[in-house]
């Protein structure tokens, strides 16, 4: 990895995955601090409902890519620093490339699954990066610093489904995901200002606040000797042999199905044909499809966004009947 000063900020490269509440705190946080490049990485739209939460946004965002509408805030804000949107699903197949050259990572994401791809790329290629959650009224974070504890320590692997609380069930307050944020893109600073610079000023205790009850838990994380992760590197979740990706949408009543091998179509073209089945909204971004069945959400690269079901198999029928296999 390139050897930069971080203590300059402005020659800093951060990327932010995932651009919701807690991304949007994080991103209006960092730009502010000057940071030279930005990169903000998210596969969703803004939405009327993700305006309680999700600061960056307002009305006139609906319906734009939150990666773009993000980015066009950020430049408003800091005009001297690069933001750049990267509006794509982080999976498996195109993960490394995407963080490999980063000088940190903020978490700003929903799911489990995606912080552990998160994981393997900076334990193998010794990036830092802020592991953060929110959910009803309280949150967590941790950094994962090189060397030290990495998220499989404290998660062997991924929970079992059902078994952790989500937005369906728990909802989450907006002031919540505004100090989980704050706390998040404060242990970034220290870490730039730290880490690089041979300071210690940070650690990869696990901090647990619940803003409601006002409880602090400072909790420590001890690196597993046996971890597969940044012990025995073995990046299991990076190297996964999967093929077509199928996630359930937190919160939305809906599946993502990004296809094995992504590539670039043309919207108009398929929302032209789309026309006498219902209707049809299309921008150079996103094609939305909707008719008495179903409402489709698809992206230039094939991933599609299927709303109104939870099952997978309905999903995928839905998906090969109106787009293709």
């Amino acid at each position: 990895m390139e050897k930069r000063d971080r203590k300059n900020f402005s020659l800093v490269i951060l990327a932010i995955v995932g651009c919701g509440a807690l991304g949007t705190v994080a991103a209006n946080n960092m730009a502010r601090t000057g940071i030279g490049k930005i990169y903000i990485i998210d596969r969703d739209f803004v939405e009327l409902n993700n305006l309680q939460r999700q600061m960056l946004f307002d009305e006139n965002d609906i319906g734009t890519p939150k990666a773009v509408a993000a980015t066009e805030k950020l430049k408003l804000i800091n005009s001297d620093i690069e933001v750049y949107p990267i509006i794509k699903d982080v999976n498996h197949t195109n993960v490394e490339d995407l963080l490999k050259d980063m000088d940190m990572v903020i978490d700003g994401t929903d799911n489990i699954q995606t912080r552990m791809l998160i994981n393997d790329v900076c334990v193998k290629h010794e990036i830092p990066w802020i592991y953060t959650g929110a959910i009803g009224t309280s949150g967590m974070t941790m950094n994962i610093i090189p060397g030290n504890a990495c998220i499989r320590c404290l998660y062997l692997g991924i929970p079992k489904a059902g078994s952790l609380p989500t937005c369906d069930t728990m909802g989450v307050l907006n002031t919540a995901t505004v100090i989980m944020g704050s706390i998040e893109t404060t242990e970034a600073i220290k870490i730039l200002l730290g880490y690089y610079n041979k300071i210690e000023s940070t650690n990869s205790n696990l901090i647990v606040y619940d803003i409601w009850k006002q409880s602090f838990d400072n909790i420590i994380v001890k690196k597993n000797k046996k971890c597969e992760c940044c012990v025995n590197n073995n990046f299991e979740f990076l190297e996964s042999n999967e093929q077509e990706i199928i996630t359930s949408l937190c919160g939305k009543n809906a599946i993502q199905i990004t296809p094995a091998d992504p590539k670039e179509i043309k919207l108009k073209d398929i929302g032209k044909k789309l026309e006498k089945l219902g209707t049809v909204k299309c921008s150079d971004f996103i094609m939305l499809f909707k008719n008495y069945e179903t409402e489709i959400l698809l992206f230039r690269n094939g991933r599609a966004i299927i709303k109104g079901t939870n099952n997978e198999m309905v999903a995928r029928t839905i998906y090969a009947r109106y787009i293709g296999t």
